[in-house]
């Protein structure tokens, strides 16, 4: 790779990054083009970029990039590829789903809105994370649930009124 295509490279990598809000690193070495293929496909279609990275053009992107990546820049080593996604726990579903078949994927770390999470021991806790929709779901379903039970206990009340007289 020329220092040209390094430095288009990294400013791709920088642009990944800076757009980015939600990434996972893993581990793929040793996988397949098969499991390799269909990892790619599988991630497509829950809206994921996945993209095979070189360690050290990716942690010059990090330097270069605002954001602040604390320790990850730690696990850049072996293969390395970046799952970028709008979900915070879609990448991590998609590598537990393809560890019931295999070792790998082996998650490296995550950048979550600005948190570090450093490890593969880490896994089910952010397979487990609720999406900013389900959060908001939840909150407007609970609001909502005091304001439906004084609806019906005042339908309750006027229909015990109707049928007193």
């Amino acid at each position: 790779m020329t220092r040209e295509e390094k430095a288009k490279y990294i400013d791709e990598l920088v642009t990944d990054l800076s757009g980015a809000s939600i990434f996972y690193l893993a581990d793929t070495a040793d996988l397949t083009v098969e499991v390799v293929n269909s990892l790619r496909r599988r991630c497509f279609q829950s809206n994921i970029r996945m993209r095979v990275v070189k360690n050290t053009l990716l942690e010059k992107a990090m330097d270069a990039s605002e954001s602040n990546f604390g320790d990850l820049t730690t696990v850049l080593k072996g293969n390395t590829s970046i799952l970028i996604a709008d979900t915070a726990n879609a990448p991590a579903k998609i590598i537990k789903e393809f560890r019931k078949k295999s070792d790998k994927p082996v998650l490296k770390g995550a950048f979550i809105n600005s948190e570090i999470y450093i490890g593969d021991n880490l896994l089910d806790s952010l397979a487990s994370l609720k999406s900013k929709e389900e959060v908001i779901g939840e909150i407007i379903g609970l609001l909502q649930s005091p304001a439906q039970r004084v609806i019906s206990a005042l339908k309750n009340q006027f229909k015990d009124e109707a049928g007193a007289e």
